[in-house]
């Protein structure tokens, strides 16, 4: 009985496929995905109903993707041609996954409480408590209020949590926390322009550098793809490493701190 990790996976089902038969996925095993389950790939459809079918064995986040997309459905974004949901917006099924994908929080923690799961990040002024809180608040809005959550998602202020004075603008801020931080600057406010390696970074510093210090669970993230699954910090770790654009797809096991990887998706595209 395991428990594996899996970097995003923005609708390569191939590769998913592979990456369970390398690591003898069985009945008796269970998978966190970091989020984007869908998008850019070529089979978002056969991702979300293999991960929606394997029920309790699952645990998901949402990532930006996800999220553009459910906005998308309830008229508050327009999909592009390089997402590839065509095939996902008209399923037979789709009222059903979209309600299957709204359940998925922005946060998971293990039972024990030891291990987190985000897509993106946790941000620089929050402790785990504020973290979980403030994400399971906003969980709620997209599952039972959606339309109220969509229609001030988009945008990137306030970039602190001191500055979020209303509730609009703290719901944004968990939102690009969660889904959409890589970097910040000096003071921990979120920058989201940059999406490079920190190696090449002077001023800008990765957001888990705030809470190398902090106390926390282990810490999975996925998201930035530049990174290639590299964490400076023992028990923070970064799983996306670019399957949709042609590098891996990884799975960590937490009972035994192993990596697992195959070959991404046969076809480049930017990552987002």
């Amino acid at each position: 009985m395991a428990t594996y990790v899996i970097g995003d996976l923005q609708g390569c089902f191939d590769p998913l496929q592979r990456l369970l038969q390398h690591i003898n996925f069985s009945a008796k095993d269970t998978l966190w995905f970091c989020g984007d389950l869908i998008a850019r790939g070529p089979d978002s459809l056969a991702c979300l109903e293999f991960i929606r079918d394997l029920g309790p064995q699952a645990r998901c986040v949402l990532g930006n993707h996800d999220l553009h997309f459910l906005a998308s459905y309830y008229g508050y974004s327009q999909l592009k041609a390089e997402d590839q949901l065509q095939q996902l917006t008209q399923a037979s099924n789709l009222p059903q996954l979209v309600n299957w994908l709204q359940q998925q929080p922005l946060i998971h923690i293990s039972d024990n409480q030891q291990h987190v799961m985000v897509h993106a990040g946790l941000a620089p002024d929050w402790d785990i408590s504020t973290a979980l809180l403030t994400a399971a608040a906003v969980s709620q809005l997209i599952q039972h209020q959606p339309e109220q959550i969509f229609a001030i998602m988009y945008g990137n202020t306030p970039t602190s949590w001191l500055n979020a004075k209303t509730d609009s603008e703290r719901w944004r801020f968990t939102i690009n926390a969660c889904t959409r931080m890589r970097f910040c600057r000096q003071d921990g406010s979120l920058e989201f322009k940059e999406k490079g390696s920190p190696l090449r970074q002077v001023s800008l510093v990765p957001w888990y550098e705030f809470w190398r210090h902090k106390p926390h669970p282990e810490l999975f993230f996925g998201h930035w793809a530049a990174l290639n699954g590299y964490s400076p910090i023992a028990n923070i770790h970064a799983l996306d490493t670019g399957c949709v654009w042609g590098n891996s797809l990884t799975a960590y096991c937490i009972e035994t701190q192993q990596r697992y990887s195959v070959a991404g998706q046969q076809h480049s595209v930017m990552p987002d």
